[in-house]
């Protein structure tokens, strides 16, 4: 078996290095000092949303090049930034919010550099999931990210496969499909302790725990707006409801 190991010095390297950097999911505050220093240091950043990244970058006074790299144009941005990294170019990349490779394009480019032997260091940050998994009071030990659930293709089947999982369960969802997937788990995995989180570090933040019947009742008489979390108990935990 091949063993790679990747050299942190970056001693009589030619190419540049790949930073992964977490940023805030909504409250500026969350991001490291590291984080800060890296994005400042780098030749260029590539990012999800360049709007939202310039908003960012503007309230720490950082000034760099940026370049839109999201799922539409990742498979004609891959092989540019690739080049760019072989030409000594060090790049950070940012995701609209949290750690990219989290439900976005990053993971096709970290794949790449590391086939190509390019240096990539992850800065650790911000995440949507486990601040919403801490404050669900559901079990911690355990539990299964499932990002978002497939909107028509696979999904039935892939709740159908997750009602026998005994960890707890973490989704993300749109806030216009909410209401069908809190739905679709009732039917399909069952009426179990869960909880929603939305606009989590945000002003707006809201954490609605009960069952999925109770959650339903509470989001059908408010309008639902931010980006959500929804942390589902798991077959073996004693308090879901049945």
């Amino acid at each position: 078996m091949d063993t790679d190991i990747q050299q942190h010095s970056e001693t009589n390297r030619e190419s540049g290095v790949l930073y992964i950097v977490s940023t805030p999911i909504g409250n500026l505050e969350d991001i490291s000092l590291r984080a800060i220093k890296i994005l400042s240091q780098v030749d260029m950043i590539a990012a999800e949303d360049t709007r939202k990244t310039k908003f960012l970058l503007d309230h720490y006074n950082i000034h760099k090049q940026l370049i839109s790299y999201y799922s539409y144009n990742e498979e004609r941005r891959v092989p540019e930034l690739m080049k760019k990294l072989k030409e000594g170019i060090s790049i950070a990349v940012v995701s609209d919010a949290g750690t990219p490779g989290i439900s976005d394009p990053a993971y096709r480019l970290i794949k790449s550099a590391i086939e190509e032997d390019i240096l990539v260091e992850a800065i650790p940050g911000a995440s949507a999931i486990l601040p919403a998994l801490i404050v669900s009071g559901l079990p911690m030990k355990q539990f299964i990210f499932e990002g978002f659930l497939p909107v028509k293709k696979g999904r039935k089947t892939l709740l159908e496969k997750l009602k026998q999982e005994q960890e707890t369960i973490v989704f993300y969802e749109s806030p216009y499909r909410l209401l069908k997937t809190l739905q679709d788990i009732k039917t399909i995995i069952g009426n179990r302790k869960i909880s929603v989180c939305r606009e989590l570090t945000k002003i707006f933040e809201e954490v609605v725990r009960g069952s999925v019947d109770e959650v339903i009742t509470h989001f059908s008489k408010h309008r639902i707006k931010g980006e959500i979390v929804l942390v589902v108990a798991g077959s073996a935990d004693k308090e879901k409801v049945e």
